[in-house]
């Protein structure tokens, strides 16, 4: 069954060419080294007209090509006539660190990457959306929270929402044989116990607006439970959150999957 797997993940990979119209290298104020960005317009893209917006982040260890060698982007792109952007998050958690200057990455893909996506194309302000996988599902759901007024709605697929040690440490022995993931985030958050402040069922208390949001993990993910939180959450506030789970694991077969769902829920809850 393992074999199986890796040889249908392989396959998944090489089956998509990295055919984004638009790759950005940005250097930034905010970074320590130049972001990477690909950017995927339909084909039949006139800028007379407006498009609704998709971000996309990745994972953590991985980078902006993860999207693209997961599914194809140009063709969901083409089928729902949407400009789709991926940025590179490196391993930042997509938050603006209080220790290192030089990961500041919410200032980064608000100051200077939105700013460059409105200005190069035509896009529909009303129909912005983002979506995300593991790393990057919390990345998405934190900047939603933290900034709906730009966003209609969100989406994460085997998010890690809960930003707890404990939790982080079993998933970094799970995925790596190492502490890696904590180690990465010790330097950028700081102690472990101001770690929860971050974690998006804090940030989800503050959350009035109402709008929807998609959730969705495999059963077998080891991060299941925390999306599973989230459900239980969002039900207590009353906020219309869509749940979608199904057998599955934290992997690219899983994600090439759960990301066609995404578009369908965001074309659903277009304006």
């Amino acid at each position: 069954m393992i074999t199986r797997n890796i040889s249908m993940i392989i396959s998944i990979i090489a089956s998509f060419v990295l055919n984004a119209q638009t790759k950005w290298i940005l250097k930034s104020e905010f970074l320590s080294k130049p972001d990477t960005v690909l950017v995927f317009q339909p084909k039949t893209y006139d800028a007379a007209k407006e498009y609704p917006l998709v971000y996309l982040l990745h994972g953590y260890s991985e980078n902006y090509r993860q999207w693209s060698q997961t599914t194809d982007l140009q063709k969901l792109s083409d089928q729902y006539n949407m400009i789709i952007v991926c940025p590179d998050g490196f391993v930042s958690w997509y938050i603006n660190s209080p220790y290192n200057r030089g990961s500041r990455m919410e200032d980064f893909f608000f100051k200077e990457l939105v700013p460059k996506v409105h200005n190069t194309f035509t896009i529909d302000k009303k129909n912005i959306f983002i979506s995300g996988l593991s790393m990057g599902g919390y990345g998405s759901l934190r900047y939603f929270l933290l900034h709906q007024d730009y966003f209609n709605t969100a989406a994460s697929t085997s998010g890690a929402l809960s930003v707890d040690f404990s939790i982080f440490r079993n998933a970094s022995f799970s995925f790596f044989k190492n502490t890696r993931i904590i180690d990465d985030l010790l330097p950028l958050l700081g102690p472990k116990e101001q770690w929860r402040q971050y974690s998006i069922s804090t940030l989800l208390k503050s959350y009035n607006k109402g709008k929807p949001f998609l959730l969705d993990c495999g059963t077998e993910d080891i991060l299941y439970p925390s999306t599973a939180q989230i459900k239980t959450l969002a039900d207590k506030m009353k906020i219309p959150v869509t749940f979608i789970t199904q057998p599955g694991n934290h992997n690219t077969e899983y994600w090439h999957g759960s990301i066609e769902q995404h578009f369908i829920f965001f074309q659903q809850h277009k304006k």
